[in-house]
């Protein structure tokens, strides 16, 4: 079943987080999500663990930028990351190579 809604994705993700992935990691994933159904959302990694917030964090490791249209694409395998960053579709700030380990991470 494919997701649809932007808000119960984020939800979502501390459900399917994977700690064994995270392990080491120390990091703040930035998600600006533009377009119907968008927004902002962020996401603490520390210890093991995570934490989704929404809304801006003040100092995040990597921001991601994309349409609703795009993100959703994403989640539902219907592209890959690099394939939507290669297109434009998906911008990256910060440190980029952390956004590679956004389907480590949260196995949707």
């Amino acid at each position: 079943m494919a997701l649809a809604n932007i808000k119960d994705i984020f939800n979502k993700m501390s459900e399917v987080f994977d700690p064994g992935a995270a392990q080491g990691l120390n990091v703040v994933f930035q998600f600006e999500i533009t377009g119907d159904d968008g927004g902002n959302w962020n996401i603490v990694v520390k210890d093991g663990t995570c934490e989704v917030f929404e809304g801006s964090h003040d100092e995040p490791t990597v921001t991601l930028t994309m349409s609703a249209e795009t993100w959703l694409s994403m989640i539902n395998q219907e592209i890959n990351g690099m394939q939507a960053f290669m297109d434009g579709r998906l911008k990256a700030a910060g440190d980029i190579m952390l956004a590679q380990r956004v389907e480590q991470l949260f196995p949707l």
